[in-house]
């Protein structure tokens, strides 16, 4: 008889960025990354979405290789099981997959290995990953994250967002980070850098304020990233040519691209998603509700309740 799994770990989609906050600020949306985790006698990966197909099914695979790298580093050995993994969020998009898969790696060991790490323990981690805290910063602790890390240690600040909608214009094409990195320049003027900051600044405020017109208006204010990749991404470059929406704040890149999330007023998502879905028509046009939970691990069997 096939045994339940031990314990499923659910990790939210995410942005980052938002336009000026390049590196810095991030926002967990609701798609999910759901991992059902069983016992076995070998490191054996099962993908159950068709968007996963392909991913490696052995220890190769980015949850297994993060979980192995946690455990050597606490002196640990990860425990053999098998992973059965759903997903809606798609892959090299800008939605923080990759992302979502350390911070599932991290959360697999934190139990098989009885890690008890605390929340800013799995935040440095994640960002020592990754490299910048936007992703996973959102994806660990739900809603909307502002922080930096220094190569040793994360500071952020944590708020939830409930007035604001997002809608995604997700192309049909994939746009490699590495790509897309490759298109920034070695660095920015003082004066460039100067406004550039500014920018990012007033956007923090705004959405902290709750002024979300002047908030949109900050997100298509960037200066550090967007410039030099809107030629990747021409739905970006269409949008720009739009007349203003009454129920449009503004809209982004999301992460590296080439996902462009529009920010809408709270009740009119579904609204924008169809007027939008008319003018991309050969992208997937989606609302998506900002989440304001992050990962967790459900628990299915009472004996690992203790770890």
């Amino acid at each position: 008889m096939t045994q339940g799994p031990m314990f499923t770990i659910q990790v939210p989609a995410s942005t980052a960025n938002l336009g000026p906050g390049f590196d810095s600020i991030g926002l967990a949306l609701g798609k999910y990354l759901l991992v059902d985790v069983y016992e076995d006698t070998a490191w054996r990966c099962e993908a159950k979405s068709p968007m996963l197909a392909g991913i490696p099914a052995d220890e190769s695979n980015l949850i297994f290789q993060t979980a192995l790298e946690v455990a050597y580093e606490y002196n640990k050995a990860l425990p053999h099981c098998r992973l059965e993994i759903e997903s809606d969020i798609p892959l090299t998009r800008g939605l923080g997959s990759s992302a979502s898969a350390i911070v599932a790696g991290i959360e697999l060991a934190d139990v098989l290995c009885g890690l008890q790490l605390t929340m800013q323990e799995k935040l440095e981690i994640a960002c020592s990953m990754e490299g910048h805290i936007d992703n996973a910063g959102a994806s660990l602790f739900g809603g909307l994250i502002i922080g930096i890390y220094n190569g040793q240690t994360a500071s952020y600040v944590q708020q939830p967002i409930d007035e604001l909608e997002v809608v995604a214009i997700i192309p049909e094409y994939e746009l490699k980070t590495s790509d897309a990195r490759n298109a920034l320049p070695a660095e920015l003027s003082y004066a460039e850098a100067i406004q550039g900051s500014g920018i990012s600044n007033l956007l923090v405020a705004a959405i902290l304020k709750k002024d979300w017109q002047l908030a949109g208006e900050a997100m298509t204010r960037d200066l550090f990233h967007e410039p030099y990749r809107a030629r990747l991404v021409p739905e970006l470059q269409a949008l720009r040519q739009l007349p203003a929406h009454p129920d449009l704040y503004g809209y982004a890149l999301s992460g590296a691209g080439p996902t462009v999330l529009c920010f809408v007023r709270k009740g009119a998502g579904k609204q924008v998603e169809e007027e939008l879905q008319r003018l991309f028509p050969d992208c997937s046009v989606e609302a998506l509700p900002i989440v304001n939970e992050g990962s967790k691990v459900i628990f299915h069997s009472p004996a690992h309740l203790e770890s």
